[in-house]
Protein backbone atom coordinates (compact mmCIF):
# COMPACT_ATOMS: atom_id res chain seq x y z
CA UNK A 1 0.00 0.00 0.00
CA UNK A 2 2.86 2.39 0.81
CA UNK A 3 4.39 1.64 -2.58
CA UNK A 4 1.05 2.27 -4.29
CA UNK A 5 0.74 5.61 -2.54
CA UNK A 6 4.27 6.53 -3.46
CA UNK A 7 3.70 5.66 -7.12
CA UNK A 8 0.35 7.46 -7.26
CA UNK A 9 -1.90 4.37 -7.49
CA UNK A 10 -3.57 4.68 -4.06
CA UNK A 11 -6.98 5.49 -5.55
CA UNK A 12 -6.72 2.93 -8.28
CA UNK A 13 -6.01 5.58 -10.91
CA UNK A 14 -2.58 6.75 -11.95
CA UNK A 15 -1.74 10.32 -10.97
CA UNK A 16 -0.27 12.52 -13.67
CA UNK A 17 0.16 15.57 -11.45
CA UNK A 18 3.95 15.37 -11.42
CA UNK A 19 4.07 14.81 -15.17
CA UNK A 20 1.75 17.79 -15.71
CA UNK A 21 3.97 20.00 -13.57
CA UNK A 22 6.99 19.00 -15.63
CA UNK A 23 5.16 19.91 -18.84
CA UNK A 24 4.19 23.28 -17.41
CA UNK A 25 7.78 23.91 -16.38
CA UNK A 26 9.05 23.01 -19.84
CA UNK A 27 6.49 25.31 -21.46
CA UNK A 28 7.60 28.16 -19.21
CA UNK A 29 11.21 27.55 -20.14
CA UNK A 30 10.33 27.60 -23.84
CA UNK A 31 8.41 30.87 -23.50
CA UNK A 32 10.85 32.77 -21.33
CA UNK A 33 14.14 31.59 -22.82
CA UNK A 34 13.43 31.24 -26.52
CA UNK A 35 16.12 33.74 -27.48
CA UNK A 36 18.76 31.57 -25.79
CA UNK A 37 17.87 28.60 -27.99
CA UNK A 38 17.36 30.40 -31.31
CA UNK A 39 20.10 32.77 -32.41
CA UNK A 40 17.65 34.44 -34.79
CA UNK A 41 15.76 35.80 -31.77
CA UNK A 42 18.68 37.75 -30.33
CA UNK A 43 16.74 41.00 -30.60
CA UNK A 44 14.21 39.75 -28.07
CA UNK A 45 14.94 40.44 -24.40
CA UNK A 46 15.38 37.37 -22.18
CA UNK A 47 11.84 37.68 -20.83
CA UNK A 48 8.28 37.72 -22.10
CA UNK A 49 5.10 39.55 -21.11
CA UNK A 50 6.43 41.29 -18.01
CA UNK A 51 3.95 44.02 -17.05
CA UNK A 52 6.54 45.98 -15.07
CA UNK A 53 8.63 46.52 -18.22
CA UNK A 54 5.62 47.65 -20.21
CA UNK A 55 4.73 50.05 -17.41
CA UNK A 56 8.29 51.33 -17.45
CA UNK A 57 7.96 52.19 -21.14
CA UNK A 58 4.98 54.38 -20.34
CA UNK A 59 6.68 55.94 -17.33
CA UNK A 60 9.76 56.71 -19.41
CA UNK A 61 7.71 59.11 -21.52
CA UNK A 62 6.72 61.21 -18.50
CA UNK A 63 9.10 64.21 -18.48
CA UNK A 64 8.38 65.16 -14.87
CA UNK A 65 9.58 61.87 -13.28
CA UNK A 66 6.80 62.04 -10.68
CA UNK A 67 6.15 59.56 -7.88
CA UNK A 68 4.77 56.16 -8.85
CA UNK A 69 1.46 54.79 -7.69
CA UNK A 70 1.64 51.07 -8.36
CA UNK A 71 3.20 48.40 -6.13
CA UNK A 72 5.97 47.97 -8.68
CA UNK A 73 6.98 51.62 -8.49
CA UNK A 74 5.73 52.54 -11.96
CA UNK A 75 2.70 54.31 -13.36
CA UNK A 76 -0.20 52.15 -14.35
CA UNK A 77 0.13 51.10 -17.95
CA UNK A 78 -2.67 50.63 -20.47
CA UNK A 79 -0.80 47.52 -21.61
CA UNK A 80 -1.06 45.66 -18.34
CA UNK A 81 -2.87 47.57 -15.61
CA UNK A 82 -5.74 49.43 -17.25
CA UNK A 83 -5.95 53.20 -17.77
CA UNK A 84 -2.80 55.08 -16.90
CA UNK A 85 -3.25 57.14 -13.75
CA UNK A 86 -1.08 60.25 -13.66
CA UNK A 87 -1.34 62.49 -10.58
CA UNK A 88 -1.76 66.24 -10.84
CA UNK A 89 1.45 68.21 -11.19
CA UNK A 90 0.89 70.09 -7.96
CA UNK A 91 -0.52 67.20 -5.96
CA UNK A 92 1.52 65.87 -3.05
CA UNK A 93 2.29 62.21 -3.61
CA UNK A 94 3.88 59.83 -1.14
CA UNK A 95 6.54 57.30 -2.24
CA UNK A 96 5.22 53.86 -3.02
CA UNK A 97 5.82 51.56 -0.02
CA UNK A 98 6.46 48.62 -2.34
CA UNK A 99 8.63 50.48 -4.84
CA UNK A 100 11.90 49.12 -3.53
CA UNK A 101 15.31 50.73 -3.88
CA UNK A 102 15.86 52.68 -7.08
CA UNK A 103 19.55 52.87 -7.97
CA UNK A 104 20.60 55.58 -10.39
CA UNK A 105 24.24 54.82 -10.99
CA UNK A 106 26.35 57.59 -12.50
CA UNK A 107 28.39 56.63 -15.57
CA UNK A 108 31.78 57.99 -16.54
CA UNK A 109 33.99 57.78 -19.63
CA UNK A 110 35.60 59.86 -22.35
CA UNK A 111 35.36 58.90 -26.02
CA UNK A 112 35.94 61.06 -29.08
CA UNK A 113 35.99 60.79 -32.83
CA UNK A 114 36.64 63.21 -35.64
CA UNK A 115 37.03 63.18 -39.40
CA UNK A 116 39.86 64.81 -41.31
CA UNK A 117 41.36 64.53 -44.76
CA UNK A 118 43.19 61.30 -43.86
CA UNK A 119 40.21 59.38 -42.42
CA UNK A 120 38.69 59.12 -38.95
CA UNK A 121 40.45 59.22 -35.58
CA UNK A 122 38.84 57.39 -32.64
CA UNK A 123 40.35 57.85 -29.17
CA UNK A 124 39.05 56.57 -25.82
CA UNK A 125 40.05 55.96 -22.22
CA UNK A 126 39.67 52.60 -20.46
CA UNK A 127 38.23 53.27 -16.99
CA UNK A 128 34.93 51.63 -15.97
CA UNK A 129 33.08 53.24 -13.06
CA UNK A 130 29.82 52.83 -11.19
CA UNK A 131 29.24 56.02 -9.28
CA UNK A 132 32.41 56.62 -7.24
CA UNK A 133 33.55 53.00 -7.58
CA UNK A 134 36.27 52.26 -10.16
CA UNK A 135 35.50 48.78 -11.44
CA UNK A 136 38.29 48.40 -13.99
CA UNK A 137 41.14 50.29 -15.61
CA UNK A 138 41.42 48.03 -18.65
CA UNK A 139 38.08 48.15 -20.48
CA UNK A 140 38.36 48.14 -24.25
CA UNK A 141 35.91 50.84 -25.28
CA UNK A 142 36.55 50.55 -29.01
CA UNK A 143 34.62 47.63 -30.50
CA UNK A 144 35.88 46.27 -33.81
CA UNK A 145 32.70 45.62 -35.82
CA UNK A 146 34.54 44.50 -38.96
CA UNK A 147 37.79 45.38 -40.68
CA UNK A 148 36.50 48.80 -41.76
CA UNK A 149 34.00 49.70 -39.02
CA UNK A 150 34.55 50.67 -35.38
CA UNK A 151 32.14 51.39 -32.53
CA UNK A 152 32.71 53.12 -29.20
CA UNK A 153 31.27 52.56 -25.72
CA UNK A 154 29.77 55.16 -23.41
CA UNK A 155 27.03 54.46 -20.88
CA UNK A 156 26.34 50.89 -19.81
CA UNK A 157 29.16 48.56 -20.83
CA UNK A 158 26.91 45.51 -21.17
CA UNK A 159 24.42 47.30 -23.42
CA UNK A 160 27.11 48.72 -25.71
CA UNK A 161 29.05 45.48 -26.00
CA UNK A 162 25.98 43.29 -26.61
CA UNK A 163 24.31 45.44 -29.24
CA UNK A 164 27.48 46.33 -31.10
CA UNK A 165 28.39 42.65 -31.24
CA UNK A 166 24.90 42.05 -32.59
CA UNK A 167 25.51 44.83 -35.12
CA UNK A 168 28.72 43.07 -36.15
CA UNK A 169 26.71 39.95 -36.89
CA UNK A 170 24.18 41.90 -38.97
CA UNK A 171 26.94 43.60 -40.93
CA UNK A 172 28.48 40.23 -41.74
CA UNK A 173 25.13 38.85 -42.87
CA UNK A 174 24.63 41.91 -45.09
CA UNK A 175 28.04 41.31 -46.65
CA UNK A 176 27.24 37.66 -47.37
CA UNK A 177 23.85 38.48 -48.90
CA UNK A 178 24.91 41.46 -51.01
CA UNK A 179 28.55 40.58 -51.73
CA UNK A 180 29.70 44.00 -50.59
CA UNK A 181 30.42 45.61 -47.26
CA UNK A 182 27.75 47.60 -45.52
CA UNK A 183 28.10 51.39 -45.55
CA UNK A 184 28.79 53.39 -42.41
CA UNK A 185 25.41 55.10 -42.74
CA UNK A 186 23.54 51.80 -43.01
CA UNK A 187 25.38 50.25 -40.07
CA UNK A 188 24.63 53.24 -37.85
CA UNK A 189 20.99 53.14 -38.97
CA UNK A 190 20.72 49.49 -37.97
CA UNK A 191 21.98 50.30 -34.47
CA UNK A 192 19.69 53.33 -34.20
CA UNK A 193 16.67 51.20 -35.18
CA UNK A 194 17.54 48.64 -32.51
CA UNK A 195 17.90 51.34 -29.85
CA UNK A 196 14.62 52.95 -30.85
CA UNK A 197 12.89 49.56 -30.70
CA UNK A 198 13.95 49.20 -27.06
CA UNK A 199 13.42 52.84 -26.10
CA UNK A 200 12.12 52.91 -22.55
CA UNK A 201 13.54 49.53 -21.54
CA UNK A 202 16.45 51.12 -19.69
CA UNK A 203 19.27 50.89 -22.25
CA UNK A 204 22.23 53.16 -21.54
CA UNK A 205 24.21 53.82 -24.72
CA UNK A 206 26.04 56.74 -26.27
CA UNK A 207 28.05 55.36 -29.14
CA UNK A 208 29.88 56.46 -32.25
CA UNK A 209 30.07 54.39 -35.43
CA UNK A 210 33.09 55.20 -37.57
CA UNK A 211 34.31 53.66 -40.81
CA UNK A 212 35.24 54.02 -44.45
CA UNK A 213 33.03 53.10 -47.41
CA UNK A 214 32.43 54.16 -51.02
CA UNK A 215 31.63 57.69 -49.89
CA UNK A 216 34.84 58.03 -47.92
CA UNK A 217 35.20 58.44 -44.16
CA UNK A 218 32.01 58.32 -42.11
CA UNK A 219 31.20 59.16 -38.49
CA UNK A 220 27.80 58.88 -36.77
CA UNK A 221 26.54 59.35 -33.24
CA UNK A 222 23.86 56.92 -31.96
CA UNK A 223 22.29 56.87 -28.49
CA UNK A 224 19.82 54.75 -26.52
CA UNK A 225 16.80 56.82 -27.61
CA UNK A 226 17.43 55.92 -31.24
CA UNK A 227 18.84 59.33 -32.11
CA UNK A 228 21.35 59.27 -34.95
CA UNK A 229 23.41 62.16 -36.29
CA UNK A 230 26.27 62.41 -38.79
CA UNK A 231 29.10 64.81 -38.07
CA UNK A 232 32.77 65.65 -38.33
CA UNK A 233 33.52 65.74 -34.60
CA UNK A 234 31.92 64.10 -31.56
CA UNK A 235 32.87 63.50 -27.95
CA UNK A 236 30.73 61.40 -25.61
CA UNK A 237 30.98 60.79 -21.87
CA UNK A 238 31.47 62.58 -18.59
CA UNK A 239 34.86 63.89 -19.71
CA UNK A 240 33.63 65.02 -23.13
CA UNK A 241 33.53 68.71 -22.22
CA UNK A 242 37.24 68.67 -21.38
CA UNK A 243 38.08 66.77 -24.56
CA UNK A 244 36.02 69.18 -26.65
CA UNK A 245 37.93 72.09 -25.12
CA UNK A 246 41.14 70.65 -26.55
CA UNK A 247 39.58 69.66 -29.87
CA UNK A 248 37.92 73.01 -30.51
CA UNK A 249 41.23 74.81 -30.13
CA UNK A 250 43.29 72.56 -32.42
CA UNK A 251 40.98 70.72 -34.83
CA UNK A 252 41.30 71.42 -38.55
CA UNK A 253 40.43 69.39 -41.61
CA UNK A 254 43.82 69.40 -43.36
CA UNK A 255 45.85 67.84 -40.54
CA UNK A 256 48.46 65.21 -41.26
CA UNK A 257 47.96 61.70 -39.89
CA UNK A 258 50.49 62.29 -37.12
CA UNK A 259 48.89 65.59 -36.10
CA UNK A 260 45.42 64.05 -35.97
CA UNK A 261 46.56 61.08 -33.93
CA UNK A 262 48.41 63.35 -31.51
CA UNK A 263 45.34 65.58 -31.14
CA UNK A 264 43.10 62.65 -30.20
CA UNK A 265 45.67 61.34 -27.75
CA UNK A 266 46.17 64.75 -26.12
CA UNK A 267 42.43 65.42 -25.81
CA UNK A 268 41.82 62.12 -24.01
CA UNK A 269 44.78 62.71 -21.68
CA UNK A 270 43.54 66.13 -20.56
CA UNK A 271 40.02 64.74 -20.09
CA UNK A 272 41.30 61.92 -17.87
CA UNK A 273 43.28 64.46 -15.84
CA UNK A 274 40.21 66.61 -15.12
CA UNK A 275 37.46 63.96 -15.02
CA UNK A 276 37.64 61.52 -12.10
CA UNK A 277 35.50 58.96 -13.94
CA UNK A 278 37.94 58.73 -16.86
CA UNK A 279 41.42 57.25 -16.83
CA UNK A 280 43.46 54.15 -17.46
CA UNK A 281 44.81 53.53 -20.95
CA UNK A 282 44.58 55.97 -23.85
CA UNK A 283 43.71 54.05 -27.03
CA UNK A 284 43.88 55.63 -30.47
CA UNK A 285 42.59 54.06 -33.70
CA UNK A 286 42.84 55.45 -37.22
CA UNK A 287 40.28 54.47 -39.87
CA UNK A 288 41.71 54.69 -43.39
CA UNK A 289 40.60 53.64 -46.86
CA UNK A 290 42.10 50.21 -46.34
CA UNK A 291 40.49 49.66 -42.92
CA UNK A 292 41.18 50.61 -39.34
CA UNK A 293 44.58 50.55 -37.66
CA UNK A 294 45.44 50.58 -33.95
CA UNK A 295 47.90 53.44 -33.45
CA UNK A 296 48.71 53.41 -29.74
CA UNK A 297 47.64 51.91 -26.43
CA UNK A 298 49.54 53.58 -23.58
CA UNK A 299 48.78 54.28 -19.92
CA UNK A 300 47.81 57.93 -19.55
CA UNK A 301 50.25 58.45 -16.65
CA UNK A 302 53.13 58.09 -19.11
CA UNK A 303 51.90 61.16 -21.00
CA UNK A 304 52.08 63.45 -17.96
CA UNK A 305 55.55 64.84 -18.60
CA UNK A 306 54.82 65.20 -22.30
CA UNK A 307 51.58 67.17 -22.00
CA UNK A 308 51.74 68.86 -18.60
CA UNK A 309 53.84 71.75 -19.90
CA UNK A 310 51.14 72.49 -22.51
CA UNK A 311 48.58 73.36 -19.86
CA UNK A 312 47.66 77.01 -19.67
CA UNK A 313 49.15 78.57 -16.51
CA UNK A 314 46.76 80.17 -14.03
CA UNK A 315 47.75 83.79 -13.39
CA UNK A 316 46.38 85.52 -10.30
CA UNK A 317 46.55 89.31 -10.33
Amino acid sequence: MALDSLCGFATGQPSFKAFSSMCTLQNDLDVFSGNFKNNLQLMNPPAAHIPELEAMKVDYKDPLHRERKTPYGFYKSPLGYGPMEVPDVGAATAPSPGGGVKIQMAHGTTTLGFKFKGGVIIAVDSRATGGMFIGSQNVKKIIEINDSLLGTMAGGAADCIYWERFLSKQCRLYELRNREKISVAAASKLLANICFHYKGYGLSMGTMIAGWDKRGPGLYYVDDDGRRAPGNLFSVGSGSTYALGVLDGSYKWDMTDEEAQELGRRAIFHATHRDAASGGVVRVYHVKAGGWEKISEVDNDKYWEKYSDQKMPIVIN
